[in-house]
């Protein structure tokens, strides 16, 4: 499982095939838009895809054709309940180099530790409701 730190970055590797959006468990947005809303919609696009867009024109080497993609991949996410925004609360989240954690525990501290082993259990449950691929190495 995968916490995104970019939507930008997270997107184009979900579009790019690096990352299944099934191994998402949530990407937490510096964004506050509703990718439905067409106009939102535009200004991320021109944002991340135009060379005078944002400070980081994480899509520019993308085609026009490309759009869809990305817009379908950010309503499946937001469907998905996947997309936090923190700026949809007033909070801010500072850009950082890495953009992808993984949430995997070692066998070993889940023996270690029957909290952690108990939480562990509950969260496979409910990543199973919710059409995660579960990897069978760490349950």
């Amino acid at each position: 499982m995968k916490i995104g730190l970019s939507y930008s970055r997270c997107i184009r590797d979900i579009v790019d095939g690096k990352v299944d959006i099934h191994e998402v468990l949530v990407i937490i947005a510096r964004t506050d838009f509703d990718p439905y809303n067409d106009g939102q919609w535009k200004q991320i696009w021109s944002g991340y895809h135009d060379s005078h867009g944002f400070n980081f024109p994480e899509w520019s080497s993308y085609s026009a054709e490309d759009e869809q993609k990305f817009r379908e991949v950010t309503e499946d996410l937001w469907s998905m309940g996947k997309l936090h925004q923190p700026r949809k609360f007033g909070a801010s989240v500072m850009r950082r180099g890495e953009y992808w954690l993984e949430t995997i525990l070692p066998n070993d501290e889940l023996e270690r530790n029957p909290v952690v082993k108990k939480a562990w259990e509950q969260f496979q449950v409910v990543a199973g409701l919710s059409n995660v691929n579960l990897d069978k190495d760490y349950y």
